[in-house]
């Protein structure tokens, strides 16, 4: 059954680590398989009802628009008579009947913070998820968002352990104490994106293009005592770099993508 909750979707960096990839197309447009990392998110999350999606979109946008604008003809048997283009008939043969998706030009050099906060008004849940749009993932979506909903919270981050490239997330217990983008060393759990916000996340805010996400908004709600994490011990990936990538195809080609629940 659908669920009607936004879940928002960060498709605007410039993805410089892949850059082998993203100098053509943006970072959620590469592929995995025949289809790009985006699609592999959003239909992860359509697995569990959740199929309204807001796309935040800043580089090379207009690929991504271009490739839902046209999905229904590039992914579906047609039947054409030239000359007579009011006589096209498009055969549904896909699976993705239902999705809601809003593409939204966020600027091409926009942090994220600055991205979400422009996402406000469409955003009329309370609360909403946000993924980032190059990270993969077997958790439970419809346990993560009960976790969220018991302990009031303004902020639940999935928190995963690997490798500490990204934010370090310092705990007592469930609730996040300290934090912490890209720390230098660290082996605790680290942030795997996959949020549930309450909509007064926006309070902490701007649309000021220079506003991070998790450098200043993310770290004072956890200083506020507002941020609880859910922690995650399955799956879990990124696609960062060439080597990320050739790993996520490799799981994908050899029937081993964690991921892919659907038939």
């Amino acid at each position: 059954m659908a669920n009607s909750m936004k879940v928002v979707i960060l498709c605007g960096g410039l993805g410089t680590r892949l850059r082998e990839e993203t100098e053509f197309r943006p970072k959620p447009m590469v592929n995995i398989g025949s289809r790009p990392i985006l699609w592999h998110i959003m239909k992860y999350y359509s697995q569990f009802g959740f199929q309204d999606f807001v796309l935040a979109l800043g580089y090379k946008g207009e690929m991504i628009k271009n490739y839902f604008c046209h999905y229904e003809l590039m992914n579906n048997d047609v039947t054409i008579e030239l000359g007579q283009p009011d006589k096209m008939c498009i055969h549904q043969s896909h699976d993705e009947a239902g999705w809601k998706i809003t593409l939204a030009n966020t600027g091409e050099k926009t942090l994220k913070g600055a991205r979400l906060k422009k996402m406000e008004k469409y955003i009329s849940d309370d609360p909403f998820m946000m993924s980032y749009g190059d990270g993969l993932s077997d958790v439970d979506v419809n346990a993560l968002l009960a976790f969220h909903k018991s302990h009031g919270k303004l902020v639940t981050v999935t928190g995963i352990n690997s490798a500490s490239r990204f934010g370090e997330l310092k705990t007592d217990g469930d609730c996040v104490v300290s934090f912490a983008e890209k720390p230098q060393k660290g082996e605790s759990l680290i942030n795997g994106g996959f949020f549930v916000f309450n909509r007064s996340i926006f309070n902490y805010l701007s649309e000021d293009e220079s506003c991070d996400l998790e450098i200043g908004p993310l770290e004072q709600i956890a200083k506020d005592g507002q941020m609880m994490v859910y922690k995650h011990r399955g799956f879990w990936a990124c696609m960062d770099t060439l080597r990320d990538m050739d790993y996520l195809n490799n799981l994908w080609n050899n029937g081993q993508a964690k991921w892919k629940i659907w038939p």
